[in-house]
């Protein structure tokens, strides 16, 4: 019996000393407590999506209803700033998605002159702040003439999401193995049955987490489309405005609904990353 035990314990491997697992412990606390204060705003949100408030104002808990999740045309500039803001953020997600995928292909395969350049550029654009790309982006819309409005908005969302697109695809393609695209050419593939068949799904990862970073960063600004959305109105816009008269429960029902929706896709996506070979 002692051999057997012996041979167990050599077998397992030294115990780990008991600071290491208390630590191991507060780790785990610490982060959990991390993940509850981050969800916390989200949860009062949801949970006053139910409240049965009898004011303007919905800011304290007077009872249980789903009353509100049947009174969403209830505010009919409300649906339309909803639909604004996911109609833009379609459109710059489409444009953002084609030209950051290609901008990541150049700048993880190719090397040029002005590379670093365009690198810098990039990181720039990520790094300044939305006021100050906001306020440039209005003066030159005023000194080209061009009235603002939905176009313009999809333009400055467009510009400032294209450099996180193009980013994460340059961080894919960094990661293949060119001798995958070589092998494809050597048995005959074209370049461009080399692209959509091999190179493009292996950045598949990368162009999808792009889009949906793009897609949240769309829905969600407010600053530069202060500065460029002239009459249109979009959901950040609306909020902002109703916050001087009361919020109504609506808008925290249609917070619930986008942060569902944002919920499924990102399973959706760990899912099909886990099951991809």
């Amino acid at each position: 019996m002692s051999a057997l035990t012996a041979a167990a314990r050599s077998t397992a491997g030294p115990a780990r000393p008991r600071g290491s697992r208390w630590s191991d412990r507060l780790l785990r606390a610490y982060v959990w407590l991390v993940v509850a204060w981050l969800l916390l705003p989200i949860a009062v949100m949801i949970v006053f999506g139910f409240n049965d408030t009898r004011s303007k104002s919905n800011v304290s808990w007077q009872g249980f209803t789903l009353k509100w999740w049947g009174r969403l045309d209830e505010y009919p500039d409300l649906v339309t700033a909803v639909l604004n803001s996911l109609l833009i953020a379609a459109l710059s997600v489409l444009v953002t998605t084609v030209l950051g995928t290609l901008m990541g292909l150049a700048l993880g395969r190719h090397r040029f002159r002005g590379q670093g350049a365009t690198n810098l550029v990039m990181f720039a654009a990520i790094s300044s702040p939305e006021l100050v790309m906001g306020a440039s982006l209005l003066s030159l819309f005023i000194s080209a003439g061009v009235q603002t409005g939905f176009a313009t908005v999809v333009v400055a969302h467009v510009l400032f999401s294209l450099s996180f697109v193009a980013i994460t695809v340059r961080a894919r393609v960094l990661g293949l193995d060119p001798s995958i695209e070589e092998a494809a050419r050597d048995l005959g593939a074209s370049a461009w049955t080399t692209f959509w068949r091999i190179t493009f799904p292996m950045i598949l990862p990368g162009v999808v987490a792009g889009a949906l970073l793009a897609f949240a960063l769309s829905i969600d600004d407010f600053v530069i489309t202060q500065f460029t959305s002239g009459a249109t109105q979009t959901f950040p816009l609306w909020i902002w405005g109703a916050t001087r008269i009361g919020v109504p429960p609506q808008v925290n029902i249609i917070g619930t609904l986008i942060f569902a929706a944002g919920v499924v896709v990102a399973v959706v996506n760990a899912v099909t990353a886990r099951r991809r070979p």
